[in-house]
């Protein structure tokens, strides 16, 4: 899978990227970013996947979190994916709602048209970009963890209980356990 490099910049010993590759699954280009460790230059590391809020891109977590310096000290690289697909061919909410549609991915794979063709978004956390991750960085593939906040707790809770045989860990920060609602 041909991944390209937006940006990298040195972090706590270790070092943030920021990357974007084709996505087959959700028909564009999709972005995420990652903190690699110190650790990762003798070994693979586990991985931390963080699944970001409504309005939120691959970038917030990197950037506001902090996280990178506990994670240096811990050895375990961090994964963070955009919350949904985006893109000039990529529809929106007809109403331009914010918790629908760009941005508002819902880590689930969408159903009805227009949406279909584009957001796959459970299918691309599960199985695209772990393909994409594991074949670029020193990633620990038996040492898998998820966590979110908000829409990405309701993701994380959804995308680790259904899959038990991939993440080790699971947590949810203040999630959104009933979408519909």
């Amino acid at each position: 899978m041909n991944l390209e490099t937006i940006s990298e910049h040195r972090s706590f010993g270790g070092k943030v990227g920021f990357y974007r590759h084709s996505s087959a699954v959700n028909n564009c280009t999709m972005r995420f970013s990652v903190f690699v460790p110190p650790q990762a230059a003798i070994r693979k590391v586990p991985v931390l996947t963080y699944l970001s809020g409504l309005t939120c891109t691959e970038e917030t977590f990197m950037i506001k979190s902090g996280a990178q310096r506990v994670a240096a000290e811990l050895g375990l690289m961090l994964v963070s994916p955009d919350t949904s697909p985006r893109g000039d061919d990529v529809p929106g909410d007809p109403a331009a709602a914010y918790d629908f549609g760009l941005g508002a991915g819902f880590y689930l794979n969408a159903t009805e048209k227009p949406w279909s063709r584009h957001y796959r978004m459970y299918d691309y956390v599960t199985a695209e970009m772990p393909k994409v991750l594991f074949a670029n960085f020193p990633g620990d593939r038996q040492r898998q963890g998820i966590f979110g906040h908000s829409m990405g707790g309701h993701g994380a809770l959804t995308i680790g209980l259904k899959n038990p045989d991939v993440f080790r860990s699971i947590s949810a920060f203040a999630p959104i356990c009933s979408p519909v609602n």
